[in-house]
């Protein structure tokens, strides 16, 4: 039934896929920007998330993830590291 005016399903998830998309891909390039990684690993993941937007932060969020360097961890060590040498 294809009445004036009216949305169809089917381009209701079309939306909704959309809105998805959008949502994940500015989220994981949020998350790139904010984590270390080692080389120019940061600048690949960016560029595979521009370039295959939904795929891209699917493919961030199952493989780089565990990959990236904890800044929380690493700062926290260098803390504890400079708290045991200083006398």
């Amino acid at each position: 039934m294809n009445y004036l005016g009216m949305i169809e399903i089917w381009q209701i998830v079309i939306i909704l896929l959309a809105i998805i998309g959008i949502v994940l891909t500015i989220s994981a390039l949020v998350n790139i920007l904010k984590s270390e990684f080692k080389g120019n690993d940061k600048i690949v993941w960016v560029l595979v998330v521009l370039f295959f937007n939904l795929v891209g932060a699917i493919l961030y969020f199952t493989i780089a993830k565990n990959k990236k360097y904890k800044v929380e961890n690493l700062n926290n060590y260098e803390f504890n590291y400079c708290k045991k040498i200083t006398y």
